[in-house]
């Protein structure tokens, strides 16, 4: 199986930083926990990113396992690449995408 490029923006570097703070206000040692979660399910979107389902114009999303956020990126074939551009909770609007995605 081929294995793909990942490229994480500092955007989602930045949703996953503060998203990890966030956890880890709530209970100490919850924001690695899903700070690990997060970084395996986009090392493994490295193999298989093409099975997720296009949600908005080009982009996929993978939902975090046991957090409510999704992963949101763009499977770039010409160069091989997997573009994680946010990282975004389930539970906020889906109108934040489109916040977003007008700064990337």
């Amino acid at each position: 199986m081929k294995k793909y490029r990942i490229k994480i923006a500092a955007e989602a570097l930045s949703d996953i930083r503060d998203i990890t703070v966030w956890y880890d206000s709530k209970r100490a040692g919850l924001g690695k926990i899903f700070k690990d979660t997060v970084i395996k399910q986009i090392n493994d979107l490295a193999e298989t990113p093409l099975i997720f389902t296009v949600r908005y114009k080009e982009i996929r999303c993978v939902l975090v396992k046991k957090f409510p956020y999704m992963v949101h990126f763009y499977f770039n074939q010409k160069i091989s690449t997997v573009e994680v551009l946010a990282v975004i909770s389930t539970d906020r609007n889906p109108k934040i995408w489109e916040e977003k995605t007008s700064r990337i």
